[in-house]
């Protein structure tokens, strides 16, 4: 049986993970660090770990080209997974011990408070496709291989998450016009 480039089982494999997994490491950080909330940084170095592991073990499955946006792929379902975890262990320590102070205003400042009201407002579907494209660089192709969807789709998905999110936008404007015209 032949061997696959990403087989495991001979050096060249290893020495060729070893190698993606260094360029890699800081693309995974980054986008880590921009999806933390609501973890904290220090969980950055896991997350990284945990999806590289993932990625070792299924070397073999990483298609060729394609890996970066694949990868980003595993580190939307590790991060999703620590988001559980984190939402599960908060909810528990809520009905042990209630915090009467709510969210430190360090959490909550953000640079532009419309972009972030809007894609907090967007669903998580369209939050992710966006984000992807905006602050990692997926290109139509990077996204269809991410989603695991046909170009064709990634294409009208991301067009119908801008719709929403200019919509979202617009109607916040429009709101505000509103408020400032009142007084």
């Amino acid at each position: 049986m032949a061997r696959s480039r990403h087989d495991r089982g001979n050096h060249a494999a290893e020495d060729a993970f070893r190698a993606f997994a260094v360029t890699i490491a800081p693309t995974l950080a980054g986008y880590f660090r921009r999806r933390l909330y609501p973890l904290s940084a220090a969980d950055v170095d896991e997350l990284v770990n945990d999806t590289l592991l993932v990625i070792w073990r299924r070397w073999s499955d990483v298609p060729a080209g394609a890996e970066v946006p694949w990868s980003l792929g595993v580190a939307r379902h590790i991060l999703g997974n620590a988001r559980r975890g984190n939402r599960r262990r908060v909810a528990m320590e809520s009905r042990l011990a209630p915090d009467p102070h709510g969210l430190a205003a360090e959490d909550i400042v953000v640079a532009d408070v419309a972009l972030s009201e809007a894609l907090v407002a967007v669903s998580e579907g369209d939050r992710e496709i966006i984000v992807l494209s905006a602050w990692d660089g997926l290109s139509i192709a990077e996204l269809a291989v991410h989603f695991d969807i046909s170009e064709n789709a990634a294409t009208v998905r991301l067009s119908r998450a801008h719709s929403r999110l200019q919509e979202i936008l617009e109607s916040a404007e429009r709101s505000s016009d509103k408020r400032t015209g009142e007084q």
